[in-house]
């Protein structure tokens, strides 16, 4: 049975527009309050230039891939406009709780070059195991390479894979993974409360690997951009969670994007050591 224009397509689409502009006035207050609170760090610029927003949106979009696939399984799952209602509330809090959380927490190590250059590390591990993750959406369900680059992406995972296996130990307790389950869930307000976890975790991790960014952009302008990028994912996702899924997923922009994070992490790394060497 084809779903209705209203209330069962009209409302939701309406909605993440009404939860984007909820979520970035709590942004804003929560700028607001900890520039109220600065003593020895800059405060953060309350503006919104288009290119942060853009680099924002543009990073969150491409690393969503497993979060389009959790939130396609529930709508797929869960219909109706009611229980979509539901998906869209608790997936945009739960990813802006986790951007708030690492926010609040970066905001506050700024004023110890020591703790600052350690979360900086820890960002690094973080992107270097969601390079190797970006990098499973590059096979097929063989587990063959889709594209090929003369061996490299072969070389490329296993030092990854290596790497990641030796730290894991450590980034596994500090932020852990969470498998997205959905079964047995009845409810509006268990759909609610699934919804907003899996999302905050994700959330917790991708904002947490994007502070060596924060340096050269405006942290206002980006975090708007990453709720953008959610609200335009939910959007896509609802009107057609099969090719919006396939679109996150395209090998090639999965391979660039997990180089993309090695230079970032990398990025990180250096700027920590910087950190280090001006604390003596």
């Amino acid at each position: 049975m084809k779903s209705k224009l209203f209330p069962d397509q009209i409302i939701p689409l309406l909605l993440t527009g009404v939860v984007f502009a909820v979520v970035t006035v709590i942004l804003f207050a929560e700028i607001r309050t900890l520039n109220g609170l600065t003593v020895n760090r800059p405060p953060v610029h309350l503006q919104l230039r288009l290119a942060d927003i853009l680099v924002g949106a543009t990073i969150y979009l491409k690393t969503s891939i497993d979060f389009a696939i959790f939130i396609g399984r529930l709508m797929s799952k869960y219909e109706g406009w009611k229980n979509r209602i539901m998906i869209e509330i608790g997936t945009a809090l739960g990813n802006a709780a986790g951007t708030f959380l690492i926010l609040l927490i970066w905001d506050f190590f700024r004023e110890v070059p020591i703790l600052m250059a350690i979360m900086i590390m820890l960002a690094a591990l973080v992107l270097l195991r969601m390079a190797e993750d970006g990098l499973d959406h590059v096979k097929d369900e063989a587990g063959k390479y889709k594209i090929s680059f003369g061996g490299f992406e072969i070389y490329f995972e296993k030092v990854l894979s290596r790497f990641n296996r030796f730290v894991a130990p450590v980034l596994n307790k500090l932020i852990p993974s969470l498998v997205a389950k959905d079964d047995n869930k009845k409810g509006l307000k268990a759909l609610f409360i699934m919804s907003m976890t899996i999302p905050f975790i994700l959330g917790l991790d991708d904002f947490a690997g994007y502070l060596p960014l924060f340096n050269i952009i405006n942290v206002f302008g980006f975090a708007t951009g990453v709720f953008l990028g959610h609200m335009i994912l939910n959007i896509f996702l609802f009107l057609s969670p099969g090719k919006t899924i396939r679109i996150v997923k395209n090998p090639i922009i999965s391979f660039f994007g997990s180089l993309a994070f090695v230079g970032l992490a990398l990025w990180g790394v250096i700027e920590a050591v910087k950190l280090l060497l001006l604390s003596q």
